[in-house]
């Protein structure tokens, strides 16, 4: 079992669910742009970020957790899967992607 974080950028009551693109930060770190309708109140939005990626990466929910950023647009999201290059590679398109 492999173990990766990935920087994410996130928009809490967006207007729908999608994780796609790339977002540069001021230190030029490229981050994931990750969009979930839930609010970000109580953790709501935490756990639908949770629920997106597990989806977009073909993970379970319990394999995706935020362990950084939980009150903040910048986060780190953890992801355990089979191995880190496949979960590395679907990261790399998932930033290439446009939403």
């Amino acid at each position: 079992m492999a173990s990766v974080a990935i920087a994410v950028r996130a928009t809490p009551g967006a207007s729908k669910n999608a994780a796609g693109g790339a977002w540069t930060g001021p230190d030029g770190a490229a981050r994931l742009i990750v969009k979930v309708t839930a609010p970000p109140d109580s953790g709501r939005a935490n756990k639908a970020i949770e629920l997106l990626l597990a989806s977009a990466f073909g993970l379970s929910k319990s394999a995706v957790s935020v362990t950084s950023g939980a009150k903040n647009r910048l986060k780190t999201v953890t992801l355990n899967g089979p191995d880190e290059a496949s979960l590395k590679r679907r990261f790399e398109e998932l930033l290439g992607e446009r939403k």
